[in-house]
């Protein structure tokens, strides 16, 4: 991967409100540091320097502590309207020389960078337009749900709380990981509206947008749904941290990731 015409976003600008804190989600800690460190860790892997980090609740909490472990370029969600509008606020900043752009979220510390890896040989190798990292799992309540047509071409992705009665059964789910061509991410995302029931800007709408665009859309099946393990609550973080502690595994040990 040519990491000098690759970016990576990352989205880190929330409180977390179920995390009942007034600390920023990505400073809450996992294995004694914030779980920030790790996906910082795995962008470094990727990208070397082009690693732009949205933030917004607390930024300046957030920028401190990120500085001490990472260079990146620091964006402001001053509002905070969804994770497409945050996407949006990276863009007039990305480097011009930046092709094809990585979005990752703050909060799920244990993607490897194998699988990110992969997924982006994945991307590249298909010329895609829009590539998104996909997991089944048992419980998807919580998750955006991914919808194939006939053909077994993703054609969107329903949020939780848009979902119908049948779509909340579908257990394929979102990750929050996207592989997206420069060009087309930035005129997809001057479609997107907040005509949802968060009236937020989704991101998941570039993919029914770039689908009537015709636009060339892939998707990576997920091998372990523990990657993606997002933390939403103290609860979330609890068990995360324990089942660590029971497999024997040190995140910040490469060599310990493959036993995820």
């Amino acid at each position: 991967m040519d990491s000098f015409q690759h970016a990576v976003i990352i989205l880190a600008a929330g409180l977390g409100k179920r995390m009942r804190s007034t600390k920023p989600k990505v400073l809450h800690e996992l294995q004694h540091q914030p779980m920030i460190h790790y996906i910082l860790n795995v962008a470094r892997k990727l990208v070397s320097n082009n690693i732009y980090v949205v933030v917004g609740y607390q930024a300046d909490l957030v920028k401190t502590e990120i500085q001490k472990f990472a260079q990146v370029t620091f964006v402001l969600q001053k509002h905070q309207l969804g994770t497409g509008h945050a996407v949006q606020c990276v863009l007039p900043v990305l480097n011009s020389e930046i092709s094809q752009v990585i979005i990752l979220c703050g909060d799920t510390p244990l993607i490897k960078y194998q699988t990110l890896q992969y997924f982006m040989s994945f991307h590249t190798a298909n010329q895609n337009d829009i590539s998104l990292l996909v997991t089944q799992v048992e419980n998807p309540t919580g998750y955006g749900r991914i919808l194939f047509n006939e053909q077994n071409e993703l054609i969107d992705i329903v949020e939780e709380s848009d979902a119908d009665q049948n779509q909340k059964k579908i257990n394929i789910i979102n990750t929050g990981i996207y592989a997206v061509n420069r060009t087309v991410l930035d005129r997809l995302l001057h479609k997107i509206d907040q005509k949802n029931a968060q009236n937020e800007f989704y991101l998941t709408d570039i993919i029914r947008n770039g689908k009537k665009d015709n636009l060339r859309i892939g998707t990576v099946m997920g091998n372990d749904p523990i990657e993606i393990m997002g933390i939403n609550s103290i609860e979330d973080l609890q068990h995360i941290e324990q089942m660590l502690c029971q497999r024997g595994i040190k995140l910040l040990d490469f060599d310990s990731l493959q036993q995820l």
